[in-house]
């Protein structure tokens, strides 16, 4: 495991419905960040490597994850300690235009377990840029976060979403596990 990294993809205030003044909160972000939480603390026993992803909007307007702002900060439940790494990202892709790869060479990393939000846009271009670069990758589906979403007057639910990301992600690019199931293999 020690050359296994876990990447936490924007666990950022705005995501949670229970932060007042959340900008964009999503379905399911206080479950994702309480198992995201569970294997953050499995990780630090084990002195494993871990870094936060946090999104930043250079945009003044933005509609979320404005610089500076309190809702951009990443959420207290997943809150970096003062030795590990935050990469602060502006793109969907975490390895776009940031020092991830480097880092990750650096420490010699070839897997990743990829945890965050939203599973429908970062979580799947991160994922998805990592398995490019050669990365091995397990996603957590139950640390993974995402919204109902509208397309051609249709709702497709947060589930939908979910689930339909998470099979593509199986298909193709990751191993797939909950949080329960991970955890018994890393404790083995």
């Amino acid at each position: 495991m020690k050359n296994t990294a876990l990447i936490l993809i924007d666990l950022q205030n705005d995501y949670f419905s229970s932060f007042e003044g959340a900008k964009y909160p999503l379905t399911n972000s206080e479950e994702a960040s309480k198992n995201a939480s569970i294997l953050l603390e499995e990780f630090r026993k084990k002195a494993l490597n871990i870094i936060h992803i946090k999104h930043e909007n250079p945009n003044e307007n933005a509609p979320f994850f404005q610089i500076g702002s309190v809702g951009g900060q990443i959420h207290k439940s997943v809150e970096p300690l003062n030795d590990e790494l935050v990469i602060v990202k502006n793109f969907p892709n975490s390895f776009l235009k940031t020092q991830l790869k480097e880092v990750l060479e650096e420490r010699d990393i070839d897997s990743l377990i990829i945890v965050g939000a939203m599973t429908h846009m970062c979580v799947d271009a991160t994922l998805r840029a990592a398995k490019d670069f050669g990365y091995n990758c397990t996603v957590i589906n139950d640390a993974c976060a995402t919204k109902d979403l509208e397309f051609n007057g249709n709702t497709v639910s947060s589930l939908e979403v979910q689930n339909s990301f998470m099979a593509a992600f199986e298909f193709a690019y990751a191993k797939v596990e909950s949080t329960k199931d991970f955890l018994k293999g890393l404790n083995s």
